[in-house]
């Protein structure tokens, strides 16, 4: 199995409404596109399989990432954190070669990013970030070999310590939208 797309979509969104009542994944971008459906469009683009991870009782952001072509997976322990999606997705992916990590309120990275990022796994990193302006960003992608760490993830802190403690080739890229996301309403 090839390289898989996971896409995050399970968070509360708390910095974007603290109240809940507005899904920042489902906000218009000034393309018309929901956040969560321009992500998923980019990451379609580039791989051929994306799974994505969303909270239980998000059914209008669930039926609209099927309707892209993603498969969906709820995370029924989402609120535990971005770890508990992230090893939800890879569980039912064990089989790949590896995956490139997404986030749903990251709509602008490009596809060209997320494909150069595959393509540096399927040349044998086991781990690749891109960098822009000497930033790092998202997504993240990861060879096999790091599944029983992946596996292994605990909190919010998603793969963060497992990019401190191995190697990554970075990927020097020309692509704004892995260093810009939607966490505040200016954002959009």
């Amino acid at each position: 199995m090839a390289l898989v797309g996971i896409l995050l979509a399970a968070g509360r969104g708390k910095r974007f409404d603290p109240s809940g009542v507005q899904n920042k994944l489902l906000q218009a971008l000034e393309s018309g596109d929901a956040v969560v459906a321009a992500s998923a469009r980019n990451m379609l683009a580039a791989l051929p399989r994306v799974l994505a991870v969303v909270r239980p009782g998000d059914d209008k952001v669930a039926a609209l990432l099927g309707a892209l072509g993603c498969e969906v997976r709820v995370c029924a322990d989402a609120d535990l954190g971005m770890a508990e999606s992230l090893v939800t997705a890879v569980d039912c992916t064990k089989g790949a070669e590896g995956w490139v990590i997404a986030l749903g309120d990251m709509p602008h990275v490009q596809p060209e990013t997320i494909r150069a990022l595959a393509a540096t796994i399927e040349r044998g990193a086991r781990i690749a970030a891109p960098v822009y302006q000497g930033r790092r960003g998202n997504p993240v992608a990861f060879s096999s070999y790091h599944l029983p760490l992946l596996l292994a993830l605990e909190g919010d802190q998603g793969a963060r310590a497992i990019l401190k403690t191995h190697a990554v080739s970075e990927l020097d890229v020309d692509d704004i939208g892995v260093v810009r996301d939607i966490d505040t309403p200016g954002d959009l």
